[in-house]
Order: structure tokens, then C-alpha cells, then sequence
């Protein structure tokens, strides 16, 4: 399944014996975009430059990245990507490509030295020009799992998945990293309790409590980067409805949401659609 909405391009970097990588989505000129974390231990780069009271007015792309805070290096490699496509904001020394990121934390997965660097954000960036895979252990999702709560022996494969709504013209889509403390949550039974008893507990790998669902969503309608914001909530709300316990302090999650301005939509509209689209995209990952 490609992404559906005009124009965005997506391409990965896979580290499978290293169990990393990193995925990059390249959007049309002009694309407006926002971002909320909810999660207690974020790794990102340049969310600040997306709220609403700043001046940057446009994306080029957006990376999602494992190596935790290693990993937002690859931006580099983006950057000079788009700079050679001739991207980004005009400047007296050259156009500055506007890549905002957001890391998850999959540091020990496989070779703990092993991190997405700047190569490999141009690789991945470059990679966007073929087709598009949207799921699987695949590009930032290579070495996430759920379910750590369980332990390293019980934790569940994770990944990236996409899901998207439409409503006549109007697209959103959501493409979801997931490597979560908690549970995927189905809707079918009622896991929290367990959950409750594991967040009481001591850890005896409680070192290892940083974890984190990172995503992006992607429409087509004409939204400002206020509009983009809230469409932004709505994808934790999705999350919320798919993943037990959600927002955990040892998770960083945080979404980014992307506007290409085709279509003229409500914004409540645009953030019910984002919510089930990331509630699918991660509940397709569910065992």
C-alpha cells in the first residue's frame, strides 16, 4: 500500500543485522506541519521551528529514525539531500531544507553501536524516489517491538505500519513506528489491569524503559499549522486507543502532522480522520 496523499515520497535504510534504521518522507512544496509529543522521554530536532507562533512557514520532509538520540544525525544527510534538489528556505548563504525528526530508542535491539548516521538519512532520502513500502520491520521500525513491559524474553515484534481514511477527496494517512512499553490494545479485552500491576512493579530492566511509537501523518487538506497541530492530537488520541499503556514516562511518542493543501476540509473532520487511521495502523501490528 503507497501513501495516498499526491506527492509524498517515502524511503527507508535498513540496518537488519544492527536492528536500526531510518525512514524519511519527502513532501510537495509548500507543505505545512506540526507536531505533539505526549511521550515522558522524547529524542527530536527541530519540533520547535513547527508551533504555530513560528515563522517557518513549509516542511521539505520529515525523518523517523532509531538510535535514539544518535540517530536524529541522519537529518544531516536529509538536509543535503534536498539541498542538492535544490529544497528548502532562501537565505543570503543558500536555501536551509526544513527537516524536522523524531527518534525512537532501539539501542541494544541488536548491535548496540549500531545508529542511523548522515549517510543513511541520504540514503533513505534518496531511496524515496522508488516504490513505497508502508509496512513491516522495515527503516525506523527495523528493531522495534512492543509489549517490553513483559521483558526481553516475552516483548513482541513491532514495526512501521500505515493506515489511512478518506472522505470524497480527502486523504489522511497515518505511518506509525511502533515500538512501544505497552501492549498493543486490540479493543477486544480489557488489558489494563495488567498493565497497572507492571507499571507498579520494579524493574529489573528498568534501565531499559525508553522506548517509544514515533509517526507522521499525511492529507491532502488545506490545513494552517494551528490546524495541523490539532490534527497532531488527534493521532496520541489514536494512539491512545491502540497501545496500553499509552504516553508511559519511558516512551518518547510523538507525532508530526503534514498538510499539502489540496483540499479544502474541516479540521475536526481532518483530526476524527487522523485518530483511525493511526488506531489501524497500529492495531495491524497486533500479534
Amino acid at each position: 500500500m503507497s501513501i495516498g496523499v499526491t506527492g509524498v515520497r517515502l524511503g527507508h535504510w535498513s540496518d537488519t543485522e544492527g536492528e536500526t534504521g531510518c525512514t524519511v518522507l519527502v513532501f510537495p512544496e509548500n507543505t505545512v506541519a506540526a507536531a505533539e509529543v505526549r511521550g515522558g522521554a522524547p529524542a527530536s530536532r527541530e519540533l520547535d521551528a513547527l508551533s504555530p507562533d513560528k515563522t517557518v512557514a513549509s516542511v521539505d520532509a520529515v525523518l523517523l529514525t532509531g538510535g535514539s538520540a544518535f540517530g536524529l544525525a541522519a537529518a544531516d544527510g536529509v538536509m543535503r539531500y534536498l539541498e542538492e534538489a535544490g529544497r528548502g528556505v532562501p537565505t543570503p548563504g543558500g536555501r536551509v531544507p526544513i527537516v524536522p525528526a523524531l527518534a525512537l530508542f532501539d539501542l541494544g535491539a541488536g548491535d548496540n553501536t549500531a545508529r542511523p548516521a548522515a549517510e543513511h538519512g541520504y540514503a533513505a532520502a534518496r531511496a524515496s524516489t522508488g516504490e513505497q513500502v508502508t509496512n513491516g520491520r522495515i527503516g525506523a521500525g527495523t528493531g522495534a517491538y512492543t509489549s517490553h513491559w513483559r521483558g526481553r524474553q516475552l516483548r513482541r515484534p513491532g514495526g512501521i505500519a500505515y493506515a489511512q481514511r478518506e472522505l470524497g477527496d480527502l486523504v489522511v494517512g497515518a505511518l506509525c513506528v511502533v515500538n512501544a512499553f505497552g501492549d498493543i490494545d486490540d479493543g477486544t479485552s480489557d488489558i489494563a489491569l495488567d498493565a497497572v500491576a507492571a507499571l507498579a512493579q520494579p524493574f529489573e530492566f528498568a534501565e531499559a524503559r525508553t522506548h517509544t511509537t514515533i509517526g507522521v501523518v499525511v492529507t491532502n487538506a488545506r490545513l494552517d499549522k494551528m490546524g495541523c497541530y490539532i490534527a497532531a492530537q488527534g493521532a496520541h488520541d489514536g494512539l491512545s486507543r491502540a497501545l496500553t499503556p499509552p504516553h508511559t514516562r519511558f516512551d518518547g511518542d510523538g507525532f508530526i502532522a503534514a498538510a499539502t493543501g489540496e483540499v479544502e476540509a474541516d479540521i475536526d473532520t481532518v483530526r476524527l480522520m487522523a485518530l483511525a487511521s493511526v488506531t489501524a495502523a497500529i492495531r495491524s501490528l497486533a500479534p
